[in-house]
């Protein structure tokens, strides 16, 4: 397990993971179902998670939930790169019951994110829909890596934001599989050096 942590005048966030394990969560953000999404990123990636977030919840969830995802894309980002030996791309699509999401992961060291994933209204239960996207924008340019989340079809938005975490979850699961005959993932020979993006 590697640590990390984060603490700001907004949240006070710790973060331990460890990225080849059998899916164990212990996830306390003080937000209900941003809780049950990332027990469901940790279940179905098969990281060992445990998030223990203070955030100012009197003003609303955005802080939490997006420093979440900066801590955790930068606790990935040391886990996983420099990358070798493992496959580098992964997709999944997911459903649940009449929903459906697809995930395209690349590690490629480069941050990027393409998001299609509508929802039908503004909120489950007291959570506001347009977090996920800040969720998985933070994620992705504090790793960084390159996903693509895309929606085929759902109504209930519970649903739908179910899928997209699950599918990126079994996505990160495939492109971290290791693969010793790959090496190192790029035909440029590198992946990760210093700072620098290949």
């Amino acid at each position: 397990m590697r640590e990390k942590s984060r603490v700001t005048k907004e949240t006070d966030i710790t973060i331990s993971c460890n990225l080849y394990g059998s899916g164990v969560a212990n996830i306390d953000t003080g937000i209900g179902f941003f809780d049950h999404m990332l027990d469901a990123l940790a279940r179905h990636s098969l990281m060992d998670l445990t998030v223990n977030a203070k955030g100012d919840l009197h003003i609303d969830d955005h802080h939490t939930v997006e420093d979440v995802a900066i801590v955790l894309g930068k606790l990935l980002g040391e886990l996983i790169y420099p990358a070798k030996g493992i496959e580098r791309y992964g997709n999944a699509t997911v459903v649940m019951d009449e929903a459906s999401v697809s995930c395209d992961i690349d590690l490629s060291n480069r941050g990027y994110l393409y998001f299609d994933v509508p929802f039908n209204g503004t909120k489950v239960g007291d959570f506001d829909l347009e977090l996920v996207e800040e969720f998985f924008k933070s994620l992705t340019y504090n790793m960084p890596l390159n996903v693509h989340l895309v929606y085929n079809r759902g109504k209930n938005n519970h649903h739908i934001a179910e899928a997209t975490f699950k599918a990126f979850a079994v996505a990160l699961r495939r492109a971290v599989a290791k693969n010793e005959r790959v090496g190192i993932p790029s035909t440029k020979g590198v992946l990760w050096v210093s700072n620098c993006f290949y």
